[in-house]
């Protein structure tokens, strides 16, 4: 017997292929960058309304702002250098931020990172080989930076210590440390405005990428993020912190180890902050001296939250920060402002951020789960 295909009573209907799994991607991914936008433009419209209070054009200091950060390759650069110490600051609030803990004092492990970097350079440079003696930096000020942040997540897990104070005042102490050691047994006798270790032979310092006059130190930033973006979503170790972040009670009745979870996840946010200062003494300064409190620390906490503590996306929101704050000088000359007025205007983003934390989940657009059925 013989069955015709296109016979309508043994027809086989297909059913019709759904677009809901591509939309419901597109609004669970949209949320951030939305909500992030609509955060950035109300911040620049109140420092707008700042700038006019002060008898200034909002126009004029944007348009200055953009020269001075991305005007030219020249300021392209400088904001790329500018950006590199940013990436890494900005981890030491992102990963620990993953285990639901709010770090805050990165400026701290800065610091005593480069103050670890200098001193480790000095027996060295000059004797030991450069590839040699800039790993041994880098070693020394992780080491004391993972040492430093991993104390503030070791009193929050074991004393129950809260982890955003400890950092924050764990940061001052690190910068009188870091001014006792050199002005004191680290300070180079020929330092004396300024005090000082002794500086880098020129071979000794972290080169420029070759074609720029942007330092390594970029390079280093930008493969610790997509490091990190690895351990968070690629391995059982960032699966468990995430679990640990959601509910800390329901990891420990599973088994997890929260304590050795909230320790190293400080202490690998806090070695990162210390490469940062290795790399501004390698890299920038040439010796460890107070510029090293240059704020770093405190701005990589604004460029972490803009980034929703995504270490990929702490990569271009660097990048903007610090073309922000390589515009400082050149709105300082044009228009009479003080130069830090890109301070003002970082603060002004955070609170605005902090304030647009409270709308997530809150539009049906971007939840799938209460869309219809039908859909």
């Amino acid at each position: 017997m013989t069955i015709e295909a296109n016979d309508p009573a043994i027809a086989i209907t297909e059913k019709p292929v759904s677009l809901r799994p591509i939309f419901e991607w597109i609004a669970r991914r949209a949320e951030p960058v939305v909500i992030g936008l609509a955060a950035i433009l109300i911040g620049l419209a109140l420092f707008s309304l700042f700038i006019l209070a002060v008898g200034k054009s909002p126009a004029t200091l944007f348009q200055l702002m953009y020269t001075g950060g991305f005007g030219s390759w020249f300021s392209v650069q400088n904001s790329l250098s500018r950006a590199a110490p940013l990436l890494l600051t900005a981890l030491c609030v992102a990963l620990p931020a993953r285990l639901g803990l709010v770090i805050i004092g990165g400026e701290g492990a800065v610091v005593l990172g480069g103050v670890g970097a200098a001193a480790m350079a000095l027996p060295l440079a000059g004797t030991a080989p450069v590839f040699l003696t800039l790993i041994l930096m880098a070693i020394a000020a992780m080491v004391v930076g993972g040492i430093w942040i991993g104390l503030a997540g070791f009193l929050r897990h074991y004393r129950g210590v809260n982890e955003t104070i400890s950092s924050l005042l764990l940061s001052y102490i690190a910068i009188a440390l870091m001014n006792q050691f050199v002005e004191g047994v680290l300070r180079d006798p020929a330092s004396l405005n300024k005090p000082s270790t002794r500086p880098l032979p020129a071979d000794y310092m972290l080169g420029n990428i070759p074609g720029m006059d942007v330092h390594w130190g970029l390079v280093i930033g930008i493969l610790a993020c997509m490091i990190s973006w690895i351990v968070i979503e690629a391995t059982s170790y960032g699966f468990a912190a995430r679990i640990a972040g959601g509910n800390v009670r329901a990891a420990q009745i599973q088994g997890l180890p929260v304590g050795k979870l909230i320790a190293g996840f400080t202490a690998l946010a806090g070695s990162f902050a210390g490469l940062a200062g290795m790399i501004e003494v390698a890299a920038v300064q040439g010796s460890a001296n107070a510029s090293l409190a240059a704020g770093y620390g405190y701005t990589g906490i604004l460029v972490a939250f803009l980034a929703r503590h995504n270490p990929l996306a702490i990569i271009p929101v660097a990048i903007l920060l610090g073309g922000i704050d390589a515009s400082g000088g050149l709105i300082q000359r044009r228009m009479g402002l003080p130069d830090a007025t890109v301070l003002v205007l970082q603060g002004t983003l955070f609170i605005v951020i902090l304030f647009c934390e409270t709308f997530y989940g809150r539009f049906k657009i971007f939840n799938p789960d209460l869309w219809k059925r039908s859909l």
